[in-house]
């Protein structure tokens, strides 16, 4: 499957339920299947660092990294759904974002949650 972007939360892209709380005000979870995550390494790239350095040491947001950090994230998510999907899921409760350093200019970013089963509550 080609990468080109990512696809959760865009228009006419897939609606998966994600809850950062524990359950859904309109759903029972019939069961909980187990964590499921989504990780993404991106680099910001020679030239694109450089320059977004110094706009980071005039002060202010650095929009090239808020850029690649939302989109990092949306490409978590995907893998997380994904990844959710193949173990029967069709929803995930308690999701987190959690980041971290790798490698010089290189950031990890995770997505995690526990896959569920949901249905309607009647």
């Amino acid at each position: 499957m080609a990468d080109d972007g990512p696809r959760y939360g865009q228009e006419g892209g897939p609606q998966f339920p994600i809850t950062t709380t524990l359950e859904f005000p309109d759903w029972k979870i019939d069961r909980s299947i187990g964590m499921v995550f989504g990780v993404v390494v991106r680099s910001m790239g020679a030239l694109k660092g450089f320059t977004a350095g110094f706009k980071a040491m005039a002060g202010g947001e650095v929009k090239q990294y808020t850029r690649l950090v939302e989109d990092s994230r949306r490409h978590a998510m995907d893998r997380m759904i994904e990844n959710a999907q193949l173990v029967g899921a069709n929803a995930i409760v308690s999701m987190r974002f959690d980041s971290s350093e790798v490698g010089q200019g290189l950031t990890e970013i995770v997505a995690y949650g526990t896959a569920v089963i949901v249905t309607a509550k009647s």
